[in-house]
């Protein structure tokens, strides 16, 4: 019989067959199904600030319900160039800033912008899920250096991550603070990083999204703002984790002048703009909202300190992560129950919570197989309800 469109994968262009749907969004439907407790997709539980919901709310109120400037407010323009001078000392211009819809936009339009076929991104694994597929959705290919956990933390082989540049290397991807290991990149590790970008001629794109959410007394330190990197570096964050809205969808890529036209065609081409009264709250929580930011390792410290333990007494094989609100576990002591693969819908199904299972944060899943992810940016009760459910798993 000859085959038809509507056979398996027939009509879906090839390079959308080599990833899968997200997995986190899986587990957070099957969080729902199972009525578990979701501790698998990164979204707090509790209320946004007063202070940006009252903006939002003003900001429609006025009637600013249309298309903003594609490529952002002016207000929330003006208000990143003065807070990434105040935080780190940068120079960001109007020319380098693109508001996106969330940083997940600002992510596969800076890639599309700055990647031809063929390409190479190098990306560090364990990744947030979103990496690759927008590295093959761009027609490049990445290529992935692991980060391994031994008892001084997470850290990569310098020279594995050296071995994976060549000539076809068009950027590194790197994500500090880090999602799903916790890990912070040091000043050390960044100028290695730095090095290798300048000599073979290559971009950096950082994921900063967690960059107020940091433990003790670590320092996050923009990659932009080593020597030499200011020109090839392309910084993404967001109001999504820090300010507790991941749905309102406002994020930026500030790029240099010579990059950042490039992603503005995208970013026009893909979404027109980011939502317009949200634009106006997060300018007004951009210019307000510096001790809040200040606040945040110390109100995460505390959820943090909540739930490790919890699960170290339960038999999970962790560390207090160093940055945004993730763990990332060991479940070998309970892989007798099911395979490794399976042991997180196993977890949300048998034992009512939901993690994400280490093999989406891995290009060979075999890697992540003895792995699950723990989100804690939830209220107290709700961590507490998980620690009593995984608690039990001790007895089983």
């Amino acid at each position: 019989m000859t085959p038809t469109l509507a056979d398996s994968t027939r009509g879906v262009s090839a390079r959308v067959t080599q990833f899968t749907e997200s997995v986190i969004r899986e587990m957070t439907r099957l969080a729902a199904e199972y009525d578990a407790v979701n501790l698998a997709q990164g979204f707090p539980d509790f209320p946004a600030p007063d202070f940006i919901k009252e903006a939002a709310i003003q900001a429609i109120r006025d009637d600013i319900n249309q298309y903003a400037v594609t490529w952002g407010d002016p207000l929330l323009r003006q208000a990143l160039s003065a807070k990434y001078a105040r935080w780190y000392g940068m120079e960001v211009t109007d020319a380098n800033i693109t508001v996106c819809c969330g940083s997940t936009e600002a992510m596969i339009s800076t890639l599309i912008a700055v990647l031809n076929p063929g390409d190479e991104t190098v990306i560090f694994e364990p990744f947030y899920e979103n990496y690759g597929p927008d590295s093959i959705l761009s027609g490049a290919v990445p290529r992935f250096v692991t980060v391994r956990q031994s008892a001084d933390g997470w850290s990569f082989d310098r020279a594995e991550l050296a071995a994976a540049f060549n000539l076809r290397t068009r950027a590194i991807i790197i994500n500090t603070p880090n999602n799903p290991t916790g890990k912070v990149f040091t000043r050390a590790e960044l100028e290695f990083i730095r090095d290798l970008c300048i000599q073979h001629d290559c971009l950096a794109i950082t994921d900063e999204i967690y960059e107020h959410i940091i433990y003790d007394g670590r320092q996050h330190i923009p990659l932009a703002t080593l020597d030499g990197m200011a020109e090839r570096t392309i910084t993404i964050s967001g109001i999504s984790k820090t300010f507790s809205v991941t749905g309102w969808r406002v994020g930026w890529a500030l790029a240099p002048a010579r990059l950042a036209g490039g992603i503005r065609k995208v970013h026009d081409f893909l979404t027109v703009g980011a939502p317009a009264p949200l634009q106006v709250a997060a300018a007004k929580a951009m210019d307000q909202g510096d001790e809040y930011c200040r606040q945040l390792s110390a109100d995460y410290t505390a959820r943090r300190q909540r739930v490790v333990p919890a699960l170290q007494r339960a038999g999970f094989q962790c560390t207090a992560p160093e940055g945004a609100y993730y763990i990332l576990t060991d479940v070998t002591p309970f892989l007798g129950m099911c395979g490794g693969e399976e042991f997180a819908r196993w977890l949300v199904r048998e034992v009512g919570v939901a993690t994400v299972p280490g093999s989406s944060f891995y290009h060979d899943a075999a890697l992540g197989a003895a792995q699950t992810r723990f989100c804690y940016s939830k209220t107290d009760p709700t961590l507490d309800a998980a620690m009593r459910k995984i608690a039990a798993l001790s007895k089983r």
